[in-house]
């Protein structure tokens, strides 16, 4: 089949897109920037440029088609998209398309809470549902309840604040409001069990996990995953919202605005007696929740230069070692086996229960940081004498560090290259206050390590050359990294449809 996908780049979304590729299906992704989000999928997806809340955008995007997913919504308001013109109106538009092309299935994606939720954004998607009942067609109405992913804006909030430095974690309330989260691939599933289902015309769906949580089991689950120690403290709403909105001023997405607080206190869970369409409906085995979140734990989203602040520097720390016995292949392959044992003493590499230190393509490696708990950095791309590795969501850098080793005037160069911003005011302050001194030292140490190791000498000892990059050169390393990950995420996505059919 063909089918229409509008909004498939968030968590679910992607999935979504992967799971229907890898049933044989081809997907139009309707987007505002669907060019570049198709190009994650090497084949299979058109992309139709496109805004739901402007009808001439869209139209001609459902031609041909024979579903239609209508994904897009947002949860919170901004002054350039409103619950009305997106979450209702562009579902009155993407109607209209389907009417127009002669789509006669449409599946909505709405909220579990939609029903009988109070906050602005549940009377939204209640609007939009109504609307949906209407369509003189075969409708269907999921109701995912808290997804959870890479990338999520709960979950992964959570998870973040769980690694950080401080033992006190803030939670809204009391922090027993019921929870039943939903790992976004259950999901995507689900959606495309939908997709292909026929008989579930008229039909609307809620589908959550199998588990009720809440905060405080939460923090104390990802506690344990983590090998942290902390302890929930409750914030009152009203410090909530405003001690929120005063931390994003300096970069840290930790916003709370009145209408997700009143969705918190509400809860996010299948009402008693209902039913659960995930698995009693549409045949998909909820992933248990500590599964899940132990794989949440690994699947962070990259923080690249793009999203830092502040000048993007680039730092090279370097040895040229004499009398080395090994070959660039054979030092490079040492310095991978033993990361942990040449970072200095405060740096710390696999301080989490089952994590690991070995530089490998596609893992995650976490490290534990004076000041800063503990974070993350991917290997993103690896050669026989280089890797790439790049921060993700938590860091307090927005960058990569590439290791290399190589032939240099007849002597074998051991270098570190890192291109990095701070990843928020708060961190630039930290940065140029203590973090880059640290920092320096921490590589200059590998370097140190890594001629220890090699069986030779450094006549001039570790070399260093810092500099800030002009306009020019920051958006030749962004452009670089961006297809680093871009590649990264083709070849997963490929292997996901791969092994799918």
């Amino acid at each position: 089949m063909k089918i229409l996908v509008t909004g498939g780049t968030g968590v679910v979304g992607t999935g979504t897109v992967t799971e229907l590729l890898t049933r044989g299906h081809t997907v139009v992704l309707l987007s505002r920037h669907a060019t570049d989000d198709a190009r994650q999928w090497a084949d299979g997806v058109t992309s139709h440029e496109g805004d739901v809340a402007d009808a001439a955008s869209i139209r001609g995007a459902a031609a041909g088609c024979d579903v239609v997913l209508h994904m897009v919504g947002i949860v919170d308001e901004t002054d350039e998209a409103t619950f009305a013109d997106v979450n209702v109106g562009g579902t009155a538009k993407v109607i209209a398309e389907c009417a127009r092309a002669h789509v006669r299935r449409l599946i909505f994606v709405s909220s579990l809470g939609a029903p009988t939720g109070k906050s602005e954004y549940h009377a939204s998607k209640r609007a939009a549902e109504a609307l949906v009942r209407e369509f003189r067609g075969q409708w269907v109405i999921a109701r995912p309840g808290n997804v959870y992913g890479p990338g999520d804006e709960q979950i992964s909030m959570l998870l973040r604040m769980v690694r950080s430095p401080s033992p006190v974690i803030p939670r809204i309330g009391d922090g027993d409001q019921p929870i039943q989260p939903v790992w976004w691939e259950d999901v995507s599933h689900a959606l495309a069990n939908i997709v292909e289902r026929t008989d579930l015309g008229g039909r609307e769906l809620d589908i959550a996990g199998s588990e009720l949580t809440s905060q405080n089991d939460l923090i104390a689950r990802l506690a344990r995953i983590t090998g942290r120690e902390v302890q929930g403290v409750s914030v009152p709403d009203f410090l909530a919202t405003i001690g929120s909105k005063v931390v994003s001023l300096v970069g840290w997405d930790m916003s709370f605005n009145d209408q997700q607080v009143t969705m918190l206190h509400e809860g996010n869970a299948i009402a008693p007696g209902g039913v659960n369409a995930l698995d009693q409906v549409l045949g998909v085995t909820p992933t248990p929740l500590d599964e899940g979140l132990r794989r949440l734990a690994d699947a962070q989203e990259e923080q690249l230069p793009s999203e830092g602040v502040g000048t993007l520097k680039r730092k090279r720390f370097w040895a040229d070692i004499t009398e080395c016995p090994h070959s660039p292949d054979a030092l490079f392959a040492l310095f991978r086996t033993h990361f942990n044992d040449v970072t200095p003493v405060f740096v710390e590499a696999a301080p989490e229960p089952g994590s690991t230190d070995l530089i490998d393509e596609g893992k995650t490696i976490t490290l534990s940081l004076p000041m800063r708990g503990h974070v993350q950095v991917r290997v993103a791309e690896l050669g026989p004498t280089f890797a790439t590795l790049l921060t993700l969501e938590g860091h307090p850098l927005a960058g990569a560090v590439r290791f290399r080793c190589e032939r240099a005037q007849g002597m074998l160069r051991f270098q570190v290259e890192v291109y990095d911003r701070a990843a928020n005011v708060l961190d630039l302050i930290a940065m140029r206050t203590l973090g880059d001194r640290l920092q320096h030292h921490t590589w200059a140490r590998v370097v140190e390590g890594m001629v220890e190791r090699s069986g030779g000498s450094a006549p001039e000892g570790v070399q260093q050359r810092i500099e800030s990059l002009d306009e020019a050169g920051a958006a030749e390393i962004e452009h670089w990294l961006a297809e680093v990950v871009l590649k990264r995420k083709r070849e997963e996505n490929a292997e996901k449809i791969s092994a799918g059919r």
